[in-house]
């Protein structure tokens, strides 16, 4: 065995780097089966980004199904899904340029379907007896006022703006047609909520012109949050819903409404983008679901019989987009181990086939740090949930006595979760020395309702607080260095980093990616689906106007104490770039070491391989010179406000 070279924590060597990190490496979305055939969508940042919709054939070849010139994502709520569907080897998609729907059949270039500019669509259905796409429908023809969303139907044959079937509420998704075509099945709701504080499930009939009658809502409320409305092979209408605290499997029968399998398991999310799928038909009789236990998720066999709940040994922790057909199942999975990946299963022999990886890059075990779930104690007798990755390189160790710095995670959302998956961009930092504490703090999903609601009313509290006592859990256990905690984190969870960089004194230093230095200024200059989210996580505005001032950083930089590097995209239409610009004047007024890198072209997080690479290795230099360790190879300099004037920040 080769002798380990001792080398300080944060200066090791490593083959993780960020050139390896872009090269290999693509986005992996929504998957969808077609016949014999399975399809995925690739975010490729070779390609500036482009979403590229992904063939796999029964026979096993993989090939586009989009020419170059087209980039199949929709921008209904910003953040899309639901941007394609494809019937009998026909791919119906939202082309990014113009957010059009456009066919597409092998031979043949791809034809517009709609025909204005001014219209986005998402989450679309095939009515066959009806030649029509029914669509979610984003509707910005007028300036000066909110997008306007309804359900639409799409004559096939070439529809300028498609015609309303279901108009009236602030948002809809998830429009689910019966298999005999005769029902139709929808989710909405209204201001202040979002889709995972309540939403309702529709039903209504179809007329044999398209129209709706006896439209009836049949569940979900203001405090009961729907996910997923699916029919069965039969026409029973099935759905996900909370009404218990867990987001748990139900179905309508004969006019009541039946629990499939009641547990304190998450077998939903919270709705972000659109036809996010945990759950499909086998058969009438069997469901093969994915559900949540503790942060990480499994596959399972429902029998909706007897409510029998089977799980699926797969190597995987996270399962996202399951499609179902009576002989398989296609979902995005990934693992420890495993980056994100597209995969089948094959249900008579229970065998994973891997058929696509978000990272083409093989990397020795040697370098890969296994996370561990840690339950820490945070405020109010309460703990809160992690996973720890140590350090981790085969070919370095520490000086004796020394402890490693520590990267502290705060997720976006603030309504989401991290998972376990494989993450390269993890294991740059591990590989290098650093420790990283990945945190599922109070409001994140996974753990049931009453954990997600911790942050109503708390945003900049509940979070900053599990964030610093996970990171202090860590330093009483001698697993992190107290005088070199970092903290990160990306859009909300940018907004948690300068919180807690200005509110407590326990970090040394932090990266914002995207961040919010202004929740009162977000609140005014906020796209439409998330313009009322603040009224559940700070407060109803403007009545609670003082509490925006006081939770937001932007005014309390002269409690700003360490070191801060912010990232940000200048094409974010969610968090707009003057959020990050505002808090690097501050700080560089107040004489802290700053640094600011804005992204041409870039919305909100970045998909340029350039972009990627730039911001891995710019957080890294500006590590290495705050606290003082020296690199183990060169990375392109970043330009670091007040760092001669304020010497070493430890």
């Amino acid at each position: 065995m080769t002798k380990k070279k001792v080398s300080p924590f944060g200066s090791w060597k490593s083959p993780i780097t960020s050139d390896l990190i872009v090269a290999g490496t693509v986005g992996l979305g929504e998957t969808a089966l077609d016949g014999g055939d399975a399809y995925w969508i690739e975010s490729r940042p070779s390609e500036n980004g482009r979403s590229v919709i992904v063939r796999r054939t029964a026979d096993g070849r993989v090939s586009d199904a989009i020419p170059r010139d087209f980039n199949a994502r929709t921008t209904v709520h910003e953040y899309g899904g639901g941007a394609f569907r494809v019937i009998d080897g026909v791919v119906y998609f939202s082309n990014f340029a113009d957010q059009r729907i456009y066919r597409h059949s092998e031979g043949s270039g791809p034809e517009p379907v709609t025909l204005s500019e001014k219209m986005r669509y998402a989450d679309g259905i095939i009515d066959r007896r009806r030649n029509r796409m029914i669509a979610v429908r984003e509707d910005h023809s007028a300036l000066g006022r909110d997008a306007i969303n309804t359900i639409v139907s799409i004559n096939l044959d070439g529809d300028i703006n498609g015609s309303v079937l279901v108009s009236g509420n602030d948002f809809y998704s998830s429009p689910r047609l019966s298999p005999d075509g005769n029902h139709l099945a929808w989710l909405t709701w209204n201001h202040p909520n979002m889709p995972w504080d309540g939403c309702e499930l529709w039903v209504a009939a179809v007329t044999e012109d398209g129209s709706l009658i006896n439209a009836e809502n049949i569940a979900g409320g203001k405090s009961e949050s729907i996910f997923q409305p699916e029919w069965s092979p039969a026409g029973v209408l099935h759905f996900v819903s909370d009404r218990t605290g867990w987001w748990n499997l139900y179905r309508r029968h004969e006019g009541r409404t039946e629990a499939l399998c009641e547990m304190r398991a998450e077998f939903g999310a919270p709705q972000w983008g659109f036809r996010m799928s945990t759950y499909g038909f086998e058969s009438e009789r069997r469901i093969i679901c994915s559900y949540c236990e503790r942060g990480n998720w499994r596959v399972a066999s429902l029998d909706t019989t007897t409510g029998k709940l089977e799980p699926i040994a797969t190597p995987y922790t996270d399962i996202t987009s399951v499609r179902v057909s009576p002989r398989r199942v296609v979902f995005g999975g990934g693992s420890p181990t495993e980056p994100q990946s597209t995969v089948q299963l094959d249900l008579a022999t229970r065998k994973t086939e891997v058929l696509c990886q978000s990272s083409s890059v093989e990397v020795d075990e040697g370098y890969l740090s296994i996370p561990r779930a840690i339950e820490f104690p945070t405020e109010n007798g309460l703990t809160a949930h992690a996973f720890f990755y140590p350090p981790k390189n085969r070919d370095y160790e520490a000086p004796p006595g020394e402890r490693p710095p520590l990267i502290v995670v705060s997720h976006g959302g603030p309504t989401g979760a991290t998972n376990t998956t494989l993450k390269l961009n993890v294991q740059f930092w591990t590989s290098r020395g650093f420790g990283v504490l990945d945190v599922n703090y109070g409001g994140s999903t996974g753990y049931g309702r009453a954990y997600r609601e911790r942050l109503n009313g708390n945003w900049g509290i509940v979070d900053v607080d599990d964030c610093v006592n996970g990171a202090r859990y860590l330093v009483e256990r001698g697993e992190a260095d107290g005088n070199r905690l970092i903290i990160r984190g990306g859009s909300a969870g940018g907004y948690t980093t300068l919180a807690a960089l200005t509110f407590r004194n326990v970090f040394k230093a932090g990266a914002s990616y995207y961040g919010v230095s202004d929740i009162e200024a977000l609140e005014k200059d906020c796209h439409k689906f998330e313009s009322r989210y603040n009224t559940s996580l700070v407060g109803p505005y403007p009545e609670q106007q003082a509490l925006y001032k006081a939770r937001s950083p932007i005014h309390f930089t002269d409690r700003l104490s360490c070191p801060i590097i912010l990232f940000q995209g200048l094409e974010d239409k969610v968090v707009p770039p003057n959020q990050a610009e505002m808090m690097f004047e501050a700080a560089r007024a107040k004489g802290l070491p700053v640094a600011y890198i804005p992204f041409e072209g870039e919305q909100h997080g970045f998909r340029r391989a350039e972009n990627i690479k730039r911001s891995l290795d710019a957080e890294l230099y500006f590590y290495s010179k705050v606290f003082g360790f020296e690199l183990a190879e060169p990375v392109e300099p970043v330009q670091i406000e007040n760092l001669q004037e304020s010497g070493n920040h430890r």
